[in-house]
Formats: C-alpha cells, sequence, structure tokens
C-alpha cells in the first residue's frame, strides 16, 4: 500500500490498536503478568528505542530488553530489581514526578497508564521473569485441551482450543450459520467466486450428515481453488507485469503465476514449492516446472534506464531480495537492517547483507539491458524448434561448403563484379597476395549471398529460417535463475551503495535463528541451502507465518493481526497454543496446505454465523476470541469476478498471458520511455478472472485500485480495506459493470419469470445468495418503474446500452432493458452483493 497516495489508509490501520487499547485500559491486570504477552509491549513500546537491542540509539549503555543486562549491578544501581520495585531504578523512574528523571522522557510523546505502571509493578515484584519472544522459539505440539465443545459438535481439534478460550473468558460462540451462507461462505473462500443458485440449493436439500463435508471437497477439487490462493501469493511475492522503476517497461513473467496457481491446485507439498521458487534451477532434478518457479527471484523491481548506476542498482536487488524472504516466509521486518542493526529485534546489518548474499549468483543485468527469458514449451514442441534450427544449420553449412564449380564462378565474376556493399568493394580492391583468410571469407559469403546458382538454397533457408522465427515468437517465454559466478556483497554503512568499506560477507542464516550450515570460502552457501532451512523443522518462523496468513483467509484475522511481522514489536497471538498447534500439525502432515485449509474450514468455529448479539460483540469487540465468523468486503480482483459470474460474462479459462480490460482513455499519459496507450483486448480476455488482469506497477488498474489492490512494488501481506466514494462509483460506471449489469439485466428479463418482481427476486438471489424481503423488492420495483419512465424518451439509450463488448441482448424494447440495467447497477452495488458472509 503506498500510503502517501492513500494517507487515510494508515489512520485506519491504527483503528484496532486504538479499539484494543482502549479496552486494555479498563482490563483487570492478570494475577500473575506474562512477559511475552503483558510488560514486553509496555517496554517495546516505551523503552526499547533507548534501551534496547541497537547499540547506536542506545542511552547510558543501558539494555531492558535483555535480563541479565536489567538487573546488572551499576555502581550499586539496578534498573531492576527482581522482588523488590522499591530499589528498581526503572521502576523509580517510570513513577517520577521530576521532568529530568521521569521515563520515558517528556520529549519521547509517550506516557505509560496507569494500568501499565501497576502492570510491571506486579511484574517486578513477582520476580520479573523475562521471556525470549515465542516466534523464536521452535513450535511444539501443545495438548488439545480437554473441554466441554458444546454447543460445537464435530470434534475438530481447532474448536477445542477455541472453545478453551472462550470458556477462559466465560463467552459463548455463535450459532451456526444458515446453509446458504455457509454455500456462500465457502465458495468465496476456497474459489473466490460466488455460488450458483442450484448448488445453494442442493446444499439445502442435502439432509446426509456428510453434506457440507462433499462441498468442501468439490470446492478444494475445482481448478479455482488455485486462483483463489494465486491472489494472496502473488501479492506476497509481489508478482507484477511491468518492471517498476523509471519506465516501467513490461516483461515476460506471468508463466510463473500460472505456476503458483497449478502449485496450489496440484496441492504441491508447501516445502516443495519454497525450494523450486528459491532454488529451483539449483535442484538436481530441476526440469521445466522449477525453473519457471525460479522466475521468483526475477520478481524484483529494475530499469533499464542507460544511465542508471549498475553498483547503486546491485545493490537495490540484494535488499529487495532479502526484503521478499523475511516478508513472504519469516515475517520479519529486515528492512530496518539495510542501514543499521535492528531498533527493536535481534536483526543485524551482517544478517541483512549475508542473507542477500545468497542471490549473489543470480544471473542479470543491473540496468538497461532487457532480457527475454527462457521458452516455456512442452517437450514436444522444443522438439520441433530443435528440428527446425538443426535444418537450418544444415542448410546454411551447405551454403557455406567449399564447392569448385563455384569457386571457378567466383573468380570469373571477381573480375567482372557490379554494384556491391562497401565492406566487400574494399576487400576486392586488394590484391589476391594482401588479402587475410577473413578477407576471403567475406568475398566468398557475399558470392554465395547472390550466385544465381545458390537461389533455390537460399530461398529454402529464408523460408525455413522465417518458420523458426515465427515457431520462437510463438512460444511463451519467462525470467528465470541462472546460476553464475558470485557477486562480492559487502556491509553497506547506512546503506550507502557509494561505500565499500564495510565487510564483505558470505551468504548466512540470521544469527538470532537456528542454523544448521556455515558458509566458508571453500564452500559457499547457496540458495538452496537457504531453502532447505526456511522449512527446516527447527526454524520457529516458516510454519507460524503461513499457518497465520492462511487464518486469516478464513476468519478475517490472523491469529496475530500482525501479518507482515511476528517479530518482538508484533501483536501477541490471541491464541498462542492454537498457532503453534497449527505450525506443528502442518509440517507433521507433510506441508500439506489443502489438509490444513479442509481443517480450518470444517471447524465449527468457521461455520458460526457472522451476526452476534449485542452481548457478544460488547465483550469481544475485535472478535479475537472467535465468537462469531466475520464478514468483509472481497478484494478487488473477487469483487470483478462476482460481477462477471453473476451477469453471466465470465470466461473461466484457466492460466495464460494477463489480458487487458477496459481502462479509462489517458490513464498511461505520463508513461514515458517509450509513451504507451491501453489498447484494451477486444476478444473473449475482456471478461476473464481479476487474477490476470495486466498489473502495472507504476499505474495498476484504476478499478483494482479503488479496491485497494497493492502496487505490488513491495511484498504486500495484509490488503487494507477501505470504504471510499470511488468504491461505489466504479461498481456504478466503470465499463466492465455497466456491460455486466446490462447482461444480467437481459438475463432477468428471459429467465427470471414473467413480472417485475419475480425477475428482481431471481437476481438479487443470484447476487446475494439469498432471497430478497418484500421491502427489498418493493424499492427495486420502484426504481425499475422510475427508470422506465425516464428512458423511454432518452436521446442517450443507445450510447448507454452499447458500454462494452458484448452485443446488445435482444429483448422487448430498449427501454426496459435500460430500466433492468439500471436495476442490475443497484444489485451489483450492494454490499452484501461484495461480501463474503
Amino acid at each position: 500500500m503506498n500510503y502517501r497516495r492513500f494517507p487515510y489508509v494508515k489512520k485506519l490501520l491504527l483503528l484496532p490498536a486504538l479499539i484494543s487499547s482502549a479496552i486494555a485500559a479498563d482490563a483487570p491486570i492478570p494475577e500473575r503478568p506474562e512477559y511475552n504477552r503483558d510488560i514486553r509491549p509496555i517496554l517495546g513500546d516505551s523503552c526499547f528505542r533507548c534501551h534496547g537491542f541497537d547499540k547506536a540509539t542506545r542511552e547510558a549503555d543501558l539494555r531492558l530488553d535483555v535480563r541479565e543486562a536489567a538487573v546488572e549491578d551499576r555502581d550499586g544501581i539496578r534498573a531492576i530489581v527482581p522482588n523488590n520495585p522499591a530499589k528498581s531504578e526503572m521502576w523509580l523512574r517510570m513513577i517520577s514526578d521530576d521532568e529530568e528523571e521521569v521515563m520515558p522522557p517528556p520529549k519521547a510523546h509517550r506516557q505509560l497508564s496507569a494500568r501499565e505502571k501497576a502492570m510491571i509493578k506486579k511484574w517486578i515484584e513477582q520476580g520479573a521473569e523475562y521471556q525470549p519472544h515465542y516466534a523464536y522459539i521452535p513450535p511444539t505440539k501443545p495438548a488439545v485441551p480437554k473441554v466441554e465443545l458444546a454447543p460445537w459438535k464435530s470434534g475438530n481439534p481447532v474448536d477445542a482450543f477455541i472453545r478453551a478460550k472462550q470458556l477462559e473468558h466465560t463467552l459463548s460462540p455463535s450459532k451456526e450459520a444458515d446453509r446458504a451462507t455457509l454455500a456462500r461462505r465457502l465458495s468465496l473462500d476456497l474459489t473466490g467466486l460466488p455460488p450458483k443458485p442450484e448448488e445453494i440449493d442442493a446444499f439445502i436439500r442435502d439432509a446426509a450428515p456428510d453434506a457440507y463435508g462433499k462441498m468442501v471437497e468439490r470446492l478444494l477439487a475445482s481448478p479455482h481453488f488455485g486462483e483463489r490462493m494465486a491472489v494472496w501469493w502473488l501479492d506476497l511475492v509481489r508478482f507484477a507485469d511491468t518492471i517498476g522503476y523509471h519506465s516501467d517497461n513490461s516483461r515476460n513473467i506471468w508463466p510463473y503465476r500460472d505456476y503458483v496457481i497449478r502449485a496450489f491446485n496440484e496441492n504441491k507439498r508447501f516445502d516443495r514449492f519454497t525450494v523450486e521458487q528459491i532454488a529451483g534451477d539449483l535442484l538436481p532434478d530441476a526440469n521445466l516446472e522449477t525453473r519457471v518457479a525460479s522466475a521468483y527471484n526475477r520478481l524484483i523491481l529494475s530499469t533499464e534506464e542507460g544511465g542508471a548506476q549498475p553498483k547503486q542498482y546491485e545493490a537495490k536487488h540484494v535488499v529487495d531480495r532479502v526484503k521478499s524472504i523475511g516478508t513472504t516466509w519469516l515475517a520479519q521486518t529486515f528492512m530496518c537492517s539495510e542501514c543499521h542493526d535492528h531498533k527493536f529485534d535481534p536483526v543485524t546489518a551482517k544478517d541483512f547483507y549475508a542473507l542477500g548474499a545468497f542471490f549473489a549468483d543470480i544471473e542479470e543485468s543491473s540496468v538497461g539491458k532487457r532480457e527475454t527469458g527462457m521458452i516455456v514449451a512442452p517437450p514436444e514442441q522444443l522438439a520441433k524448434l530443435t528440428e527446425t534450427e538443426q535444418r537450418l544449420a544444415a542448410l546454411r553449412a551447405e551454403l557455406a561448403a567449399p564447392n569448385a564449380q563455384l569457386d571457378e564462378k567466383q573468380a570469373q565474376w571477381e573480375k567482372n563484379y557490379g554494384k556491391v556493399p562497401d565492406d566487400v568493394l574494399k576487400v576486392l580492391k586488394l590484391a589476391p597476395s594482401d588479402r587475410t583468410a577473413g578477407h576471403v571469407k567475406k568475398i566468398a559469403t557475399h558470392f554465395r549471398s547472390i550466385a544465381p546458382e545458390l537461389a533455390d538454397l537460399r530461398k529454402k533457408i529464408a523460408d525455413l529460417d522465417k518458420e523458426r522465427d515465427q515457431l520462437d515468437k510463438s512460444y511463451p517465454r519467462v525470467l528465470v535463475s541462472n546460476n553464475k559466478a558470485k557477486r562480492t556483497v559487502r556491509i553497506l554503512p547506512r546503506g550507502d551503495w557509494q561505500n565499500e568499506s564495510g565487510e564483505v560477507v558470505l551468504p548466512a542464516t540470521p544469527a538470532f535463528l537456528p542454523a544448521f550450515m556455515e558458509s566458508t570460502p571453500e564452500k559457499r552457501l547457496t540458495r538452496l541451502d537457504l531453502a532447505n532451512w526456511l522449512i527446516k523443522r527447527e526454524n520457529p518462523l516458516t510454519a507460524r507465518v503461513f499457518m497465520n496468513r492462511l487464518w486469516k483467509q478464513f476468519y478475517g484475522a490472523g491469529l496475530s493481526r500482525t501479518l507482515e511481522d511476528i517479530g518482538t514489536q508484533s501483536e501477541l497471538p490471541a491464541n498462542p497454543q492454537l498457532l503453534d498447534w497449527l505450525a506443528v500439525e502442518f509440517v507433521d502432515r507433510g506441508w500439506d496446505v489443502k489438509a490444513m485449509v479442509r481443517l480450518l474450514v470444517t471447524s465449527d468455529a468457521y461455520r458460526q454465523s457472522s451476526i452476534a448479539a449485542k452481548e457478544i460483540i460488547t465483550r469481544d469487540p475485535l472478535n479475537r476470541d472467535l465468537t462469531r465468523q466475520t464478514r468483509w468486503r472481497l478484494d478487488a480482483e473477487f469483487i470483478r469476478d462476482n460481477a462477471l459470474t453473476i451477469s453471466g460474462l465470465l470466461v473461466d479459462k484457466i492460466g495464460g498471458p494477463s489480458v487487458k480490460p477496459y481502462q479509462p482513455a489517458g490513464y498511461w499519459e505520463n508513461l514515458n520511455f517509450p509513451t504507451r496507450e491501453w489498447a484494451h483486448d477486444t476478444n473473449e480476455n475482456q471478461w476473464r478472472r481479476g487474477l490476470y488482469v495486466w498489473w502495472q506497477r507504476s499505474y495498476v488498474h484504476p478499478a483494482m485500485l479503488a479496491f485497494d489492490a497493492p502496487t505490488r512494488e513491495e511484498c504486500s501481506a495484509d490488503r487494507v480495506r477501505s470504504n471510499i466514494p470511488q468504491q461505489a462509483l466504479v461498481l456504478l460506471n466503470d465499463p466492465q459493470f455497466v456491460e455486466s449489469a446490462r447482461t444480467l439485466a437481459a438475463r432477468m428479463i428471459k429467465e427470471g419469470g414473467p413480472t417485475a418482481e419475480s425477475r428482481i427476486a431471481w437476481a438479487w438471489k443470484l447476487a446475494t445468495s439469498r432471497t430478497a424481503s418484500a421491502d427489498e423488492i418493493k424499492i427495486l420495483t420502484e426504481l425499475l418503474a422510475k427508470h422506465q419512465q425516464e428512458f423511454a424518451n432518452s436521446k442517450t439509450l443507445d450510447a448507454f446500452l452499447t458500454i462494452g463488448l458484448k452485443p446488445v441482448e435482444k429483448t422487448p424494447t430498449k427501454a426496459e432493458l435500460a430500466a433492468y440495467t439500471s436495476v442490475a447497477r443497484a444489485i451489483l452495488n450492494l454490499y452484501e452483493t461484495v461480501s463474503r458472509p
């Protein structure tokens, strides 16, 4: 998210924290305050900037983030004296009225609340026990709580952890959602597409005990499952069709997107998925698929500007890749360490550049050069290209082969040559004794290009060369990773790429995490080593990070809501035992993604209604105890898919090059080097899923941007959901949605029954998956009548009905179609239509 474009969004991000703080201010102090849960957040927010990990900003040489330093005797003064707040300098400073002594100091603009002070005092009284940050300790599998699950009855282990928390807080869950809601929720969550009315009706009629389970399995097996999961992953790895910097020109990368879709559909093990992307070219069994997967390493922002400084962009590429690994797999804010040791997390600048050194083997041009990439084609097609190139080489060899008769003809021609190229003429004027072997070859090559005796052979070569070029252009290409000699990577002081005084580093994993390998000059670690380290059971982050994000997909927020960061400044998980259990279960099940999705969506917690009792909302306002399900507006791509599906326009082809739907004229007017104009597709690509829309980093499609799609200039672990007027304008006026509304209107007239009421009810159910109320039908019937009257004499009727490429459907009158289009626009604009229930 670019906060410079949307400054209000940054304020929206603070709302959950503000609400949480307001709740916490009135909450009782725990009987036994825990360091991670209760104390670290206070110290991290108030103290660690000046008394934490970063020695560059540390004052008085005092650390409070390490117990040994905090309790150390410093000339008779100790910051913390366990069991004795009255002798603890930290506590005394916190309660001081003296502006010269109070901590945090007034200039910090951070005042501790009475509750926070009381919490710290109680913690010191009880011994001031520290804990390592939970996320840096390899998870162990806690026992599933033995609790009364009622009213739940599935026996799902996930429910046991949730009910244990609810019972601890004397909370009760909400009732199960109705079947229509469950069908809609599951379909949107697992495929990104709304269910068909007949699918909902079939589920409602199915009285079998496994009816819900069968629906889950059907949707998991859908080829659209991979498309739904891919959107989330492509945000993380910042997939885009363009290079990002300067001219933001296009590049060949879309086959990587198709690899991701295929991987989720085929349920590729997540550990293998990880390895193939980071080191698919280095695998002993490397093949076309793993090479395409290695395009992940090429998703960096780059430039083709000839005047750019290569060393600067070489440094940018290191930074970009470290950020990506740090965000995608580890959920750590490594980027702070580009310039200095991290101020809060135990990440050093050396950790940062040593991680970047893993990628110093990738063959690429830092600036100025455009690569076409590797051909992506099945073996039989590649074989045809190879055979054509072999035939072409043979014909060219025949053209250049020694030939006595030709040599005689050439000798005669040399005595009486006509007009020839200047470079050949220059050689011909030399005496035969002065000609080098190169000169002789140049004359012979030119003669063979004009000799009448070789005309047929030359035509065969030209035709075959054209055939080879056509074949070559017909195959997609993708940028991939190619291993080459290793570049030198140094620590850049303050991130200054011009400062080469920093220490040279070898590839190494961050020192604060478990390691099982070490680089030496003789045996340098590789990207394959890094990938294997990420998926090693002892790595405490990868499985936790994945499961936290998967949880968000089905429950609206992560167990820790800071999806991009589970470092020391992150929100602690609302249910840490559940997160650890899920992480270990994920590894124990062989990194099986579909198995974990199945586990989450078959829980009773998932099946709760999102409409909760007022008391539940009051006592659990942020739904951290999962006392209900959550409803939210769909992501940008799925809003588009939703309208196309409801209207019947969706072309559900899987994979292929990116597509270009309608876009406002002039939107690209500031794209230069070269200047460009958007040319929208004029075929079925116009109605493909949002996942396939061309992603121009500097100018993301405006309809996508309005619904908070990221630019993908940075890795995005979580999309902000805003609520702005432009969204309603997109749904009402974007040609894609107007065209969808008109197509839906024609369906209403043809398929919705004989009356206005029946047609509106039919469309309402199609769009929202529920039956419309009498009042809702009445409002839209009145809207229909109003617009029928207005369109009866409208001079803009034809212009309105011809928006989009879809031919205008035949209906009794144009005014009727236009009026129903207005109703369809209203239905497509409903909050329920664009929301997951």
